[in-house]
């Protein structure tokens, strides 16, 4: 089982690289989910609406009116074009919510990944995870393109959970072999934007130490890889989703950052 984190700034995939590879990693037998974010198309959206929305610690703010357009947006385009794109090439997928049955539970962030305590409004912090319904998918040989939009505890109220963290949560609700986490960059810089910082591999234990030294985007997704792993994935890997090769080469276990417990 393998869990991949499909980014937004990763998503423009013209030439296919990312069917063929889901193609032939399911030629191997492995099952597959996909988690998938949106950030510039939210954006996009956003700027459309003349909403402005602010960042914090990496997070977005997010006001009801703003949720209403990530839902949207997620869950109405984003998943449905990630679902279309791998049915064209072949595959079975479906698009579906994580507020769907539900999938994940989550309750309001408050705090930033430092704990620096933070007025986020409608973003969420995963509290459970129910892979019954990503189960029932993967054993009819579909793979679940999965939108990281979830329910609050009172199972009305939607919250927008961070792409990283839901994927992080639901591979280690499915027992993942690995999470693959596709982004912008080449993986996790101890000196950004230095880049010959690097890190090919480090421990979750090495990693927690520095974590703080994290700022922006990257800290979310390096408390994700923490997550991952201290809920029983096996290993994350941390990688360029814009580089067409990255992520055959991270399914051969080479390329990027390699985070193990």
């Amino acid at each position: 089982m393998i869990v991949v984190k499909f980014g937004g700034h990763a998503m423009k995939d013209e030439n296919g690289n990312f069917a063929r590879a889901i193609s032939a990693v399911l030629g191997t037998g492995e099952k597959v989910v996909v988690v998938h974010g949106g950030g510039p198309q939210i954006d996009a959206a956003l700027k459309a609406r003349h909403i402005v929305s602010d960042w914090i610690g990496g997070f977005r703010v997010t006001t009801q009116e703003i949720f209403d357009v990530v839902e949207d947006v997620l869950v109405n385009q984003v998943g449905q074009e990630v679902a279309a794109t791998l049915s064209a090439s072949g595959i079975k997928a479906r698009a579906i919510s994580a507020r769907q049955l539900p999938t994940v539970i989550a309750k309001r962030r408050t705090t930033l990944i430092d704990g620096t305590p933070a007025d986020l409004g409608y973003v969420g912090e995963v509290h459970a995870v129910d892979p019954g319904q990503l189960l029932e998918l993967l054993n009819d040989g579909v793979v679940p393109v999965v939108a990281p939009v979830s329910s609050d505890q009172d199972l009305k109220t939607g919250l927008n959970v961070n792409a990283d963290f839901a994927a992080a949560a639901i591979a280690a609700a499915l027992g993942a072999s690995a999470l693959i986490v596709m982004t912008d960059v080449a993986g996790i810089y101890r000196n950004w934007p230095d880049k010959n910082s690097l890190i090919n591999q480090i421990s979750a234990v090495e990693l927690e130490s520095i974590k703080n030294s994290f700022a922006e985007g990257m800290a979310p997704k390096v408390q994700a890889a923490l997550d991952a792993l201290s809920f029983g994935a096996k290993a994350v890997r941390i990688i360029d989703g814009t580089d067409p090769d990255s992520f055959a080469s991270a399914l051969a276990g080479k390329g990027g950052t390699l985070v193990v417990a």
